[in-house]
């Protein structure tokens, strides 16, 4: 070979070389990613750096953003009794309300008992609490109902049981709402709870449950549906999209489909099932009238939509941004960690201004005065590390850079705007639900069961978020919908539901059992 052909083939191996080390780095740091998900800390809160580095990086923050000076303080000083612990707290801590059944048991005394016993007397008494447990406690309501002959004509007369909310079910309300909850709400499996059933003496089949729970759940759509249009009424929405199992695809293969779920400005959440993660699925649920604000993470979907409608705004969530540069620190630890800093800084700064309890002009204001530098800091910072010679366009931080630097606009939204949040987290844990049920029941046999799923936990998380008990608005929400007005179908809400019939709820027969078991 010539010596051209030489020095050809050299700068090929090189170049080959450089290309496939590039590619080695990728996926080593890949690795190191899945290995910390698996084995690593969950929590996203950044560990303090070591050494004089994370001075020298508040240092330089401090420079870029001038803080206002604290407030004056003055120390105070007083002495404080220890307050009597009320509602059953002994010295082991257990605390519980009025609402928690207590049974009461009463010690022998063996001093009271024999010759001596006159000699001794009670002078007061000492509790002690011990919380307990029965294994799963299912009643049998037994309507025992009179057939009343009329002496002079002969006349049968059969008074018929009371109704029920799922006719010609053996199921009370109390039932389905406990079903419900413990299946959607902590994640117990229909086959759990039918073993439960089994180990209680009771014998019912698995498939009489999943036609109970569909059925009840049905009955709940016109409330979902109501929520779902109030919800879509906000100015500001948060949308995301979590995978499911849903259909039978092959054997022993089922389809992927996806929930999109919807967190609207009142605390409430909608999940939506579609079979597919498209971008039609979109604009199939904001429809053409929805306009404000779309709150969402970096999956373009979001801003194609809000690139169709002039009148939709599309804001993105800086905890994904902030992902991208964790995802860095194994290969850059020091640059990712500086821009972890800033995002850190960033966030401090909302929830200063969230503990102020701000709104309105108010929270612009502050985010105009405290958070617009640490922005324009930050993306300074960005321009900085994209100038390097040495940093490798397939390298994590590189793709962190282009990550964040083609969202600019959509990370600045929540600064001209005081309701939109900062991020997505609060609909991310609304949205924990599907996931953690996900690990439990796996999958939904069919597309019309991941629709209940979805109705049913859009009314759960709701309640979480709401702080109303799931089990008490189930059981008065199953007995009420068929008498309520269907144009006020919205008041069965969670939101409504706790100001217009929470202090008064409709109870099922077993727990209305105390009036002598007269129905």
């Amino acid at each position: 070979m010539s010596v051209a052909e030489l020095q050809y083939e050299n700068v090929r191996l090189t170049q080959e070389n450089t290309t496939l080390r590039a590619q080695l780095d990728e996926a080593k740091q890949q690795l190191a990613w899945f290995k910390r998900q698996l084995f690593g800390r969950k929590s996203e809160k950044l560990r303090p750096l070591e050494g004089s580095g994370q001075g020298d990086l508040l240092a330089e923050l401090a420079e870029t953003v001038q803080s206002p000076a604290p407030p004056p303080t003055e120390t105070i000083t007083y002495q404080r009794s220890k307050k009597r612990r009320e509602q059953a707290v002994n010295d082991t801590g257990l605390r519980f309300d009025e609402t928690v059944p207590v049974q009461v048991i009463e010690v022998a005394v063996p001093e009271l008992k024999g010759e001596d016993a006159e000699h001794y007397e009670v002078i007061s008494t000492k509790s002690t609490f011990r919380l307990a447990q029965r294994p799963g406690s299912y009643v049998v309501l037994e309507y025992r109902c009179p057939v009343v002959k009329r002496r002079e004509r002969s006349e049968l007369i059969s008074v018929p049981a009371p109704a029920n909310v799922l006719e010609q079910s053996l199921a009370d309300v109390s039932f389905l709402a406990g079903m419900l909850v413990d299946k959607f709400s902590y994640h117990l499996p229909l086959y759990r709870q039918h073993q439960r059933l089994a180990q209680s003496g009771i014998q019912i089949s698995r498939g009489t449950l999943t036609g109970l729970a569909g059925r009840a759940i049905e009955l709940l759509r016109p409330i979902y549906d109501a929520q779902l249009e109030h919800i879509l009424a906000s100015r500001v929405l948060a949308m995301d999209e979590t995978p499911i199992k849903a259909g039978r695809k092959a054997p022993g293969q089922m389809r992927q489909a996806y929930f999109w779920p919807i967190y609207g400005q009142a605390d409430e959440i909608a999940f939506s099932y579609a079979s597919s993660r498209a971008a039609a699925h979109v604009h199939t649920m904001l429809g053409e009238h929805f306009t404000g604000t779309l709150l969402s993470d970096g999956y373009e979907v979001y801003a194609q939509y809000a690139k169709a409608r002039p009148e939709v705004t599309h804001a993105e969530c800086w905890a994904h941004t902030r992902r991208c540069f964790e995802r860095a620190l194994e290969a850059e630890p020091q640059a990712a960690r500086e821009a972890l800093e800033w995002i850190g800084a960033l966030y401090s700064t909302e929830r200063k201004i969230a503990k102020l309890g701000l709104e309105g002009k108010d929270k612009l204001a502050a985010r105009t005065r405290e958070c617009e530098p640490l922005v324009r800091g930050f993306w300074q910072w960005c321009q900085t590390q994209c100038q390097r010679l040495d940093l490798l366009p397939r390298s994590p931080l590189a793709k962190a850079l282009q990550y964040a630097l083609a969202r600019v606009e959509a990370l600045q939204v929540f600064l001209a705007d005081p309701e939109v949040p900062i991020d997505t987290n609060h609909l991310e844990r609304g949205l924990r639900a599907i996931p953690m049920g996900r690990r439990n029941w796996l999958f939904c046999w069919t597309e019309i069961g991941a629709e209940h799923v979805g109705i049913i936990q859009s009314l759960l998380v709701t309640c979480r978020l709401q702080g109303v008990n799931p089990h008490i608005y189930l059981v008065d929400v199953l007995q009420r919908i068929a008498q309520h007005p269907a144009n006020r179908v919205i008041e069965l809400t969670p939101r409504l539901w706790k100001k217009l019939f929470a202090k008064a709820p409709l109870k099922s027969d077993v727990d209305r059992g105390s009036n002598n078991g007269v129905v």
